[in-house]
């Protein structure tokens, strides 16, 4: 049988299904490592400025509990969810930047990238300014329809969460650079300028718009910093050896391609936006899963709302924590599976940085609940201590499922999002069912999460029957 020449078959599927052909990795990257251990040493920085940021919140949280009134912080938290809401889609970018970039620098140069990243940043600021307007015109109707004392914290945390969309962008080049230090540097300037500006303007007196614009004023100094570190980082690779890759503004040596050049953005562009419908989609889907019980519960059993609140903050910190070391995971699997290769061993590397924390709290959790509720949220809170051993290990299975679903989506698998909606359905069904009951909620959460870590576990495993072999 004669093969087509141009392209071994390996490289042919590899164009085809929108990621270049295996090529070496990006120019001044760490090199991926090759055991477990390796790994844990590449995402150690990573991990710790992870969790060193997620203590820093919980600090903050617990802070700003005390400072602010009832109603404040009440009100507080209602931003909070609007600034979650409006910051969704930055995960996703990462997924998209991080699968574009493993694809463009096939040939050994990132002169592509940048151009690329350039021209994106340029398109994004204004698109933050124009939403920024839109939400300063429309503000203080916003403001008075969710009942907030006034559209200035408002405006300031739904415009911090548009900026958070915009710093992802910059964290995955980061990513798709491997410049693991870098993007650890990010995270702590990210946790350490929140808790600076956000418990200091509160502390001066400006309240729930303090809190607010201290978010604001973090977010914009940590994607300054992201841009600056993201660029340098890149421009590394200028001028070195590699196979040129050709840009959208022409191909090195000023040759003509002609139509290919067009069919060749097109087909970048197509494929950028199925990763990040995909990634969308399914980042959405986990977000709900985390937050399903929540809300179901607070519809169905107002009174139990706060009790069952404290739980579940100290419960799903899990699933925040599984997504910050997917900053390591996201381009370790996109750039080895470009390779030909797959990135077990990183999986696993990360799933054990996940496991000291998980274990931690299920320690806490089954051995003194009452005793941390009441050390941190005060005795106002208890009453659904029964619930905590049991969300503390649905959040557990979903802080894995949040680990595969970046693995997957890294790799390609886009079909993973439709397993996500399935079992959204299925938690929503689970826990309206329990009626209100902070401990059959929990179970009912339970039961589904480790259904869902299953079968995104079988996804897994038929992705890689061939790579493993």
């Amino acid at each position: 049988m004669i093969r087509p020449t141009g392209q071994p078959p390996r490289a042919r599927r590899a164009v085809v299904a929108g990621v270049a052909a295996p090529g070496p990795a990006a120019p001044g990257a760490v090199p991926a490592p090759r055991s477990v251990g390796r790994s844990l040493l590449q995402a150690g920085p990573v991990a710790v400025a992870g969790f060193v940021t997620n203590a820093a919140n919980v600090l903050v949280t617990v802070a700003l509990a005390r400072l602010l009134t009832t109603r404040g912080y009440g009100a507080l938290n209602q931003l909070n969810g609007l600034y979650l809401v409006v910051s969704l889609p930055g995960t996703a970018v990462s997924v998209a930047v991080v699968r574009r970039a493993a694809a463009w620098t096939a040939g050994g140069t990132g002169t592509r990238v940048r151009r690329w990243a350039a021209r994106a940043h340029r398109r994004g600021l204004v698109a933050v300014a124009c939403f920024a307007a839109a939400t300063l015109l429309a503000g203080e109707w916003v403001a008075g329809a969710l009942r907030q004392p006034g559209a200035a914290g408002l405006d300031a945390m739904v415009v911090a969460g548009a900026v958070w969309i915009l710093l992802c962008l910059d964290r995955g080049l980061l990513q798709a650079h491997r410049d693991y230090r870098a993007l650890a540097t990010n995270l702590l300037v990210e946790g350490g300028m929140r808790a600076v500006a956000v418990v200091g303007f509160v502390a001066a007196g400006l309240g729930v718009p303090g809190a607010a614009a201290g978010v604001l004023v973090a977010e914009l100094v940590t994607a300054a910093h992201a841009r600056f570190a993201a660029d340098r980082a890149w421009a590394s690779t200028d001028g070195r050896a590699g196979v040129p890759v050709p840009t959208a503004a022409g191909p090195p040596g000023g040759a003509d391609l002609g139509t290919d050049a067009g069919a060749d953005v097109r087909g970048d562009r197509r494929h950028l936006v199925a990763d990040l419908g995909a990634a969308l989609v399914a980042l959405a889907t986990v977000a709900w899963l985390q937050n399903v019980d929540v809300i179901v519960l607070g519809r169905e059993a107002p009174g139990e709302a706060g009790a069952y609140a404290a739980v579940s903050v100290a419960s799903k910190a899990l699933v925040l924590a599984a997504v910050v070391l997917g900053g390591y995971l996201l381009p370790e699997a996109a750039l080895r599976w470009r390779d030909g290769e797959h990135a077990m061993r990183q999986l696993g590397a990360t799933l054990l940085f996940l496991a000291v924390p998980a274990a931690c709290l299920l320690a806490v959790a089954v051995g003194a609940p009452r005793l941390l509720l009441r050390i941190v949220f005060s005795t106002r809170y208890l009453g659904a201590e029964a619930a905590f051993a049991p969300l503390v290990v649905a959040m557990i299975f979903l802080a894995v499922s949040a680990v595969l679903v970046l693995y997957l989506l890294a790799i390609g698998r886009r079909e993973v999002a439709i397993v996500l909606v399935a079992g959204a359905a299925a938690a929503t069904v689970a826990v309206a069912a329990a009626h209100g009951h902070a401990a059959p909620t929990a179970r009912a959460d339970l039961v589904v999460q480790a259904a869902l870590c299953l079968a995104l576990s079988l996804e897994l495993v038929v992705a890689h029957r061939g790579r493993l072999r």
